[in-house]
């Protein structure tokens, strides 16, 4: 056990934040909708009613498509830009220097990489590939909860629902759209840029000390 928490440490604390945050989201969030129906007249809900609300739905799933589609990005896009000086992306004056590095022996290679053929190709653009639908799922998802959200402001204003195709079609879709993409993608530039000139030390995530600002370790 000590091996397995040693071995995945990183992973298993990123998902102890996660889930500590999410069950924040939607203890906080189901006394913002109760209070909101309360105002409107309206009786509260349970738990699991509130789980598949537009309140919840909606707020969740356009945060997620987020980042997601911020990573797909990213993962896509330092295959052929690069930043000079930043270990976030390959060296622009060596674009080929992964190739030359060891290569594990045969047997040590993935069973896709073995397998080769169709296989192999699909393998090696499967982490973009994962995050697409990751994001095309909760772009889809985003779109029936926000078409629930939206729907019930519609019918409390006299107005008729909307179908998540609709929705879809709608300024308030792409402003909860934007407002979140715009905040991604700046984040991950600034990652980028700083880590040109900037330090942590311990973390793979910068290069040494030592190193020269447009220098790639």
């Amino acid at each position: 056990m000590r091996r397995f928490l040693r071995n995945n440490g990183l992973c298993l604390s990123l998902m102890a934040l996660f889930l500590a945050s999410f069950v924040g989201q939607v203890a906080t969030g189901l006394r913002v909708y109760d209070s909101d129906r309360e105002t409107h007249g309206k009786s509260a809900v349970g738990l699991g009613a509130y789980l598949t609300s537009g309140h919840f739905l909606e707020a969740t799933f356009e945060n997620w498509e987020s980042e997601f589609l911020q990573m797909a990005a990213f993962v896509l896009l330092t295959v052929k830009l690069y930043q000079k000086g930043s270990p976030e992306s390959n060296d622009p004056d060596d674009p080929d220097a992964d190739e030359r590095k060891p290569k594990p022996p045969f047997e040590r290679h993935p069973w896709a990489v073995r397998r080769g053929g169709w296989v192999k190709r699909l393998y090696s653009t499967s982490l973009s590939g994962a995050l697409l639908l990751l994001f095309v799922g909760s772009f889809a998802l985003h779109a029936v909860g926000g078409a629930r959200e939206y729907s019930e402001e519609q019918v409390e204003h006299g107005e008729p629902p909307v179908t998540a195709l609709a929705f879809v079609g709608t300024s308030e879709f792409w402003f909860q759209s934007f407002q979140n993409w715009q905040s991604e993608f700046l984040s991950v530039a600034a990652v980028v840029f700083l880590a040109v000139w900037l330090r942590q030390k311990g973390s793979p995530e910068s290069k040494r000390l030592e190193s020269a600002h447009h220098d790639h370790d």
